[in-house]
C-alpha cells in the first residue's frame, strides 16, 4: 500500500499545473479583457481559456511567441486548454475584440523572447495593452 500511495503520489507532483484565464465582457477596468491579463506557468503547465462571457475567443499572435512555440487557435465561445513547453512570452488576442484592446500575455518559464516581444508594434489599443503588460514585466 505504502508503494502505491509513493507512485499515486510521483505521478501527481510529475503532473503540470493548469491556470484559468477567464475572457471576460468587462474587467475592473475596463470592457473586453482576459483576466487575469499576465499569467506567469513553469513548462508543461497548461493554460485553461474560460468563455466566462460569449463571444470571446483566445489566440496567439504570431509575432509574440517564442521561436520553435506552437501557435493556437480557439473557437469562439469555446474553452481552449493549451500546454505549453517552450519558454518565453506568449503573447493572446480575442480576435473579435483585438482592437478593443483584448490582449494578454503567458510567460513560460524564463522570458526568453522578452527584449523582442517589446519591440514588437501592436495596432491602436493593443498596442497600449501590451506595452504596459510587458513593461510590467
Amino acid at each position: 500500500m505504502a508503494l502505491a500511495i509513493l507512485v499515486g503520489w510521483s505521478r501527481s507532483s510529475m503532473a503540470g499545473e493548469t491556470v484559468e484565464i477567464k475572457m471576460l465582457n468587462k474587467g475592473a477596468d475596463r470592457y473586453m479583457v482576459f483576466e487575469p491579463e499576465v499569467v506567469r506557468i513553469k513548462p508543461g503547465d497548461t493554460i485553461k481559456f474560460v468563455a466566462a462571457d460569449k463571444g470571446h475567443n483566445a489566440v496567439t499572435i504570431k509575432e509574440l511567441l517564442p521561436s520553435g512555440a506552437e501557435p493556437f487557435r480557439g473557437k469562439i465561445n469555446e474553452e481552449l486548454a493549451i500546454t505549453l513547453s517552450t519558454p518565453g512570452v506568449y503573447g493572446f488576442r480575442c480576435d473579435p475584440h483585438y482592437t478593443l484592446g483584448m490582449v494578454g500575455v503567458v510567460i513560460v518559464g524564463e522570458p526568453t523572447n522578452l527584449d523582442a516581444a517589446k519591440q514588437v508594434k501592436l495596432p491602436g489599443k493593443a498596442g497600449e495593452v501590451m506595452t504596459k503588460l510587458l513593461g510590467s514585466l
